[in-house]
């Protein structure tokens, strides 16, 4: 379902969505998952429809790990999530 946005709010939308993915920490992170994918593919795991979850530190569903394991993410705004 997509928002039904105008297309000022859209663009500003695309703006701050776009400086929020290229920020430093979540840069770090992609970079994170991605090694991590890689060297988890090469062990053999399957990891069709999982994520990398950096707070618990191991691949879980997609569902799971962008809903906060159920609890939604408002809580978990801008909370400092220190890695293992």
């Amino acid at each position: 379902m997509s928002q039904k946005l105008t297309q000022k709010a859209r663009a500003a939308k695309a703006k701050r969505d776009l400086r929020y993915a290229n920020a430093r920490d979540r840069k770090a992170k992609r970079a994170d998952s991605q090694k991590k994918r890689r060297a988890a593919k090469k062990a053999g795991l399957n990891l069709t429809g999982k994520d990398y979850d950096h707070k618990d530190g191991r691949f879980k569903s997609i569902k799971k790990n962008r809903g906060n394991d159920g609890k939604g993410t408002k809580k978990e705004k801008r909370k400092i999530i220190k890695r293992k």
